[in-house]
């Protein structure tokens, strides 16, 4: 039976019914691509060749060619000509040591070892930081399936310990406002900030601004070709058949999708290619384009994703992409801490964009990203968090304890910020995460605030929520000690706008504009407000606790409270809460105000019960609302509702005041009650800095950085020398030493706490 078996299989291949695997064919020195010298056996390779470029070989790539190679496994350097035009079609790139060619492997951080201190690394390299591609030229890598390849893991690109590195031209910005109101038929739009870097023939998106009167299913960003530039003015090649807003606090964005260095599926309609770092891998990306990646429904398999890599990328960065039309997310971080995210462009994802995977993700950096049209996709198979529903969120993680700075979301599915951790029978919510000075510790994710949440805003999206915070994290959270602080969060035209489901939260210069619902559906639990504007938001400004239940576990305080432009239909500005069932609950309230506020005939109130079910108060104390000052100085303005315990104790004491109390509520005038303290916030977090860049100039050393904290950052140092700050709070930062073969670098805060684990890096 066997020598008829072999027969059998003999007969098949010489018929052609199948064909053996073509013999690997391997470098033989360094050189060009192009060259047949380069190559074992003097054959440049073409197409379906299965290539290995061995250890020591620095093959330099300097072709445009259409055909397409099976598969490359760089075991040496592959380095794109950076002063030509080059394409490659390719089916698998695999970055990885070693002298076998493999299609496999792709969970190779499971048996990978850190690699020994000045080994040198495997590496595709297409530009550098310091030598990106050139102006004018174009670095293409196409990613084909090709038969006989596993559709699920390929085509690719694989870093497995390896280096990767891919750097286009460099713009000042990857996206910027609108700097005038933009109308329908427009061809010729201002920005904001003039631009370096965009040149005539880019890819730009300038994304809506008005939902109000536009079909759910109609999107409302556009996308033009860039035909003139002069200063601060682009000229299209068609007119825009929608108005984009532009003046004022509520402007729209225009974004460059071009790039020259491009990343791309050959058949976006078919199979589709996707790129993975893992552990002990290395490199950066910048100013590349990742266009048609990501596999539909499967795990795992994202335009760009970072895999478990821990802090062994620490450094690593993705800085100025863009990933646009990706059927599976854009940044995915999984397991990955230290990693920098600033200034990209994402645009139409499946799923969410931006997304810290499995809930142990720290003292990542995600800074001026814009996010547009992120969509609801299905909840993917064996994902790490199954209470994920993958419903199209901007921004997405588990583990706050990252930063989130001056990122938009526009357009997005169901929100543009999602913060999620709901436990389960089957989830605890205990996870190993990274503490300050290196080791791990099994703690509930919900406990830990945000390092930073500044600076960031949500437009213009048919979906669900602007900034969802905590649904489903059964009132657990950071201690009063350590809240979370939101700052300078910007809301508008949007549905639900804001919803804070946490404990203990301080949130500074709140605006919600223009959306149905304001402060939607909170656990008031120690929540601090100062200094919020809700405008033109006309059925709930300012929910009661849990909505529908009614019921607030602690105190609320706002300080700085304006109402703009509100028509409310009759319902109240302030709901009342009607359940306290800890006896902690309170509201306390100064510099309310109400401008341009009319309703006609309805009856305005500024608190009072609202609508909806309100089942019978079950707790014997209600849940008052003190307006300081409201009367007078020292003389408060009491509000309760005509259902709780207070009133009924002493319904004379109350009565009704126009314009303040509704149908059922009450006011009575009190004195001696003390406006709360706001939080003695504890900053007991170290700053955490990553070393982003090295160059050699002049025989000197140029290291940039990024630093992160929660406090104000009192220096970096680097070998012992002060960087200077080039971005607000060491955000970006930059020294000049003289040559050094190690570099050590860390932060210390105004608080007075220093970086216990130092990043160092070796320079060669």
């Amino acid at each position: 039976m066997r020598l008829f078996a072999s027969l059998a299989t003999l007969a098949l291949f010489a018929s052609g019914a199948f064909a053996a695997d073509p013999p690997v064919l391997k470098s033989a020195k360094s050189g060009p691509w192009s060259a047949p010298a380069t190559w074992e056996g003097n054959a440049v390779p073409g197409a379906g060749a299965r290539v290995l470029i061995r250890t020591g070989h620095t093959i330099n790539y300097d072709v445009k060619s259409d055909a397409v190679v099976r598969g490359i496994n760089v075991a040496g350097t592959l380095a794109f000509a950076t002063d030509k035009d080059t394409v490659l079609n390719v089916g698998l790139i695999k970055i990885q040591a070693g002298e076998a060619y493999s299609e496999e492997g792709f969970d190779c951080e499971g048996h990978m070892e850190e690699p020994a201190a000045g080994t040198v690394r495997a590496a595709l390299l297409v530009g550098t930081p310091d030598a990106p591609v050139a102006a004018g030229k174009t670095a293409l890598i196409r990613l084909h399936h090709v038969e006989g390849m596993n559709r699920e893991t390929c085509p690719a690109i694989i870093c497995c310990g390896g280096r990767m590195d891919l750097h286009g031209q460099p713009l000042s910005r990857a996206w910027v406002k609108l700097g005038a109101t933009a109308k329908v038929g427009d061809t010729l739009v201002s920005l904001a900030d003039a631009v370096t870097g965009w040149k005539v023939g880019d890819r730009i998106i300038v994304t809506g601004s008005q939902t109000h009167g536009i079909a759910k299913t109609e999107s409302l960003t556009e996308e033009r070709v860039v035909t003139a530039i002069d200063g601060t003015k682009l000229t299209f090649d068609k007119a825009l058949t929608m108005g984009h807003l532009g003046e004022g606090e509520y402007r729209a964005e225009v974004a460059n999708l071009s790039r020259n260095v491009v990343v791309e599926s050959a058949a976006p309609e078919g199979v589709r290619g996707h790129t993975m770092y893992h552990k002990y891998s290395a490199g950066s990306l910048s100013y590349t384009e990742f266009r048609h990646l990501g596999k539909k429904d499967i795990l795992g398999k994202y335009a760009i994703h970072f895999h478990l890599c821990r802090d062994t990328m620490r450094g690593s960065s993705v800085v100025g992409c863009s990933i646009w039309d990706s059927q599976n997310r854009w940044v995915t971080v999984h397991g990955t801490d230290y990693l920098v995210v600033r200034d990209n462009v994402g645009y139409q994802s499946v799923g969410h964009g931006y997304f810290l995977e499995d809930g142990t993700e720290v003292y990542n950096v995600l800074d001026r990203n814009l996010a547009v049209g992120a969509t609801k996709g299905k909840r993917l198979p064996k994902q790490v968090l199954p209470f994920d529903g993958n419903e199209g969120a901007g921004f997405w993680w588990t583990c706050s304890l990252n930063s989130f700075t001056r990122n938009v979301a526009a357009e997005c599915g169901n929100y543009g910020f999602r913060y999620e951790a709901t436990p389960s029978s089957s989830l605890k919510l205990m996870f190993p995460i990274r503490q300050p000075d290196g080791s791990r510790k099994t703690i509930d994710p919900r406990t830990l605030p945000f390092v930073r949440f500044e600076d960031n805003e949500v437009h213009s999206s048919h979906g669900l929520y602007g900034v969802n915070l905590g649904e489903g994290v059964n009132r657990v959270g950071p201690d009063a000690k350590h809240p979370f602080v939101v700052k300078n969060l910007k809301i508008w035209d949007v549905h639900y706008g804001f919803r804070p489901q946490v404990p203990n939260l301080v949130v500074e210069n709140l605006t919600i504009y223009k959306v149905a619902y304001g402060v939607y559906h909170p656990n008031y639990d120690h929540h601090y407000y100062k200094n919020v504007y809700i405008g033109y938001t006309n059925t709930e400004p300012f929910n009661r606790g849990h909505d529908d239940l009614s019921v607030q576990y602690g105190p609320l305080v706002v300080d700085g409270l304006t109402f703009d432009g509100i028509r409310s239909g009759g319902m109240p500005l302030i709901q009342i809460s009607d359940d306290n069932p800890t006896g902690l609950a309170v509201t306390h309230m100064r510099n309310v105000k109400t401008t341009n506020w009319a309703d006609g005939s309805k009856q305005r109130a500024l608190a009072n019960l609202g609508g909806g079910p309100r089942p019978t108060p079950k707790s014997e104390k209600g849940v008052p609302i003190y307006f300081h000052d409201w009367f007078g100085m020292n003389r408060h303005a009491m509000v309760v509702s005509v259902k709780s315990g207070e009133f009924k104790a002493d319904p004379k004491s109350f009565r009704d005041e126009p314009n303040m109390t509704g149908n059922e509520s009450r006011v009575a005038e009190v004195k001696d009650v003390a406006f709360p303290a706001f939080p003695q916030i504890v900053d007991d977090l170290p700053p955490a800095t990553v070393i982003t860049g090295v160059a050699k100039k002049d025989g000197k050393l140029v290291v940039r950085g990024s630093t992160s904290d929660n406090g104000t950052v009192k220096r970096v140092t680097v070998n012992g020398k002060d960087a200077k700050s080039t971005s607000a709070n060491f955000s970006e930062w930059e020294i000049t030493l003289d040559a050094a073969t190690e570099l050590k670098a860390f932060a210390e805060d105004e608080a007075g706490n220093v970086e216990k684990t130092p990043m160092v890096v070796s320079v060669k």
